[in-house]
């Protein structure tokens, strides 16, 4: 893509995607087994502190929903303004409707960024960018966990906008973004490699 590419219209086209099907995406994902991101997300905390998270994407509320049942502290974001509104139901907590591209977040404010399935959305050319800010909400070793589809291929699946990565392309970019990896796995688990679809990476801010 060149200088010219129209980014929000990007964004704005796969938002629209789950806005219209957000029902659908719902029932086909508020029982899907997350349990070892959960629990490779809050591996690296002390496991009495309450924290402060950001569940960066977190469509119609399932997840954040899960830590608040655990007493923590969590906020969702995302671009889609249905999504905002089923969480907001959903979980009773704070929800930020704001665009991947767009994001207004305060420094030095959260724990942890929890994004599953949800960065993969954002393209190349501004994933630096987005990385940065989510660095730069995180206190003094803040961890980021993510989960996206693995691959090497951009573009268009569908209505929806996808970036793919491989580990070693997803670890350049959080190391550039001054990101420590500290653990990755694919998923699902117990499967061979070529049917673990899944890559999840956990990283912790470097001061």
């Amino acid at each position: 893509m060149n200088q010219d590419t129209d980014w929000n219209a990007i964004e704005t086209g796969t938002l629209n995607h789950y806005n219209q099907n957000a029902q659908a995406f719902w029932q086909g994902t508020h029982d899907h087994d997350v349990s070892q991101n959960y629990a490779a997300f809050l591996a690296p905390f002390p496991k009495d502190k309450t924290l402060d998270i950001i569940d960066f994407g977190c469509g119609p509320g399932r997840d954040v929903r899960y830590f608040r049942s655990l007493g923590h502290r969590p906020v969702g974001l995302d671009g889609s303004r249905i999504f905002c509104e089923m969480a907001r139901t959903l979980s009773g907590c704070p929800i930020l409707h704001q665009t991947f591209l767009n994001l207004e977040l305060p420094a030095n404010a959260f724990d942890g960024i929890f994004a599953n399935a949800s960065l993969f959305h954002v393209p190349s050319q501004k994933l630096p960018k987005v990385l940065k800010q989510l660095h730069n909400t995180l206190r003094p070793g803040g961890i980021l966990f993510l989960s996206n589809p693995r691959g090497a291929h951009e573009g268009w699946s569908g209505q929806r906008y996808g970036h793919f990565m491989e580990f070693e392309s997803c670890r350049n970019f959080l190391m550039s973004a001054g990101f420590d990896v500290l653990d990755h796995y694919y998923r699902p688990a117990g499967k061979p490699r070529h049917e673990q679809p899944w890559l999840a990476v956990v990283a912790a801010k470097q001061d």
